[in-house]
């Protein structure tokens, strides 16, 4: 676990092993430095670079099968060394969904096409920026990314969350607090280097949604191990492939929590659900913690007017016919015109098959 003031970026708590003396667990092996695959806690991060691309949260995306490689046919709906088409942790296909509920709900479909529209490039750097110093070779990521393909140390994501937590500014962590001699004189301290790396808007709209409980109660319900009744807490989980590592991220204004469960070699773990293996454990540090820090409550976003706005990026996928968002929206300028030939695009054939395909599977077409 790691514990980080968002305001300063001091890391109060750091717990690197169960048990440092524990052999058999290659116990004083420090994880919280340790690079691992996050699971759906870089969602945010897609999701992020989505909304300062111009996309909104009530922009409508699909949960339904669909093959993410161009090269592979639009009804194979397998994944190997080349083709590309992940499930749900649930196994079930939601239809059109709004950003806010995919993100609430971790719905992974609509999160690789997320980072399709966000880009993979634009991704990384808007990571990189909030503090994820760790994915560097770009030739290594495709749109597995979005669900953690790409490995993360605890302590850079906790402080990446904390960027979120400080409305889109960036504290560097810092782990030592100050330097005294033998008489308790401060002969050093950490000088402050706040910098803003996300628009305050931008940040403000992934807090809304990740302590948007009501968006989150489809997917884990109202009394989750991620819902505090007591002060708002914005929170998200990730599970890796084969269930090696699990996580779970929280913050209020004034404090950042991060968590991993798992085994040092990297053995699967026999529970299969983060919110089984890792959320009591935070939700009950957080309970303990928490009322030694003011109450603050998240500035809420402004209220944007999406009245002008295309109907699918206003939570309006029915108006003019079911098609993907390809369809209405060019990738990298959503709110420009509707494009003239969206067949250009190498994904659209792919996404309107799977469109068309839930339409016609739930008699809407």
């Amino acid at each position: 676990m790691v514990a980080i003031d968002p305001k300063s970026g001091d890391i109060l708590m750091m717990v690197g092993s169960r048990d440092y003396f524990d052999k058999e667990i290659d116990g004083n092996f420090n994880v919280t430095t340790g690079f691992r695959q996050p699971g759906s806690t870089f969602k945010p991060f897609v999701y992020a670079t989505m909304f300062k691309k111009g996309y909104t949260d009530q922009t409508i995306l699909y949960d339904t099968s669909i093959q993410f490689a161009a090269s592979c046919a639009p009804d194979n709906f397998t994944t190997d060394d080349v083709c590309y088409s992940p499930g749900n942790y649930d196994n079930r296909f939601r239809g059109p969904i709004t950003v806010r509920n995919a993100l609430a709900q971790s719905v992974n479909i609509p999160a690789v096409q997320g980072l399709y529209l966000a880009g993979i490039g634009d991704s990384i750097a808007t990571a990189k920026s909030m503090g994820i110093e760790s994915l560097n070779d770009f030739s290594r990521y495709g749109l597995s990314l979005v669900l953690g393909g790409g490995e993360v140390s605890l302590l850079d994501i906790t402080a990446a969350y904390s960027v979120f937590a400080n409305d889109g500014i960036r504290n560097p962590y810092n782990p030592v607090l100050r330097v005294e001699d033998a008489e308790g004189n401060i002969v050093d301290r950490p000088s402050l280097s706040p910098r803003r790396v996300l628009p305050e808007e931008v940040s403000r709209l992934i807090t809304d949604i990740l302590s948007d409980n009501a968006a989150r109660t489809p997917g884990f319900g109202a009394n989750s191990a991620l819902y505090i009744p007591t002060r708002p807490v914005a929170v998200k989980t990730g599970t890796s492939n084969d269930y090696r590592d699990v996580w779970i991220i929280g913050y209020t204004p004034n404090l950042t929590v991060g968590a991993w469960v798992g085994n040092n070699d990297n053995r699967p773990m026999e529970k299969k659900v983060s919110g089984l293996v890792v959320a009591p454990l935070w939700r009950e540090y957080m309970e303990q913690i928490l009322p030694q820090f003011p109450i603050e409550t998240f500035i809420p976003p402004k209220p944007e007017d999406l009245s002008d706005l295309k109907p699918i990026l206003r939570g309006d996928w029915s108006t003019g016919g079911i098609h993907s968002i390809l369809y209405w929206a060019d990738k990298d300028n959503p709110r420009g015109p509707i494009p003239q030939n969206p067949s250009n695009d190498s994904q659209f054939l792919n996404w309107e098959y799977g469109v068309k395909l839930w339409a016609t599977l739930n008699n809407i077409i």
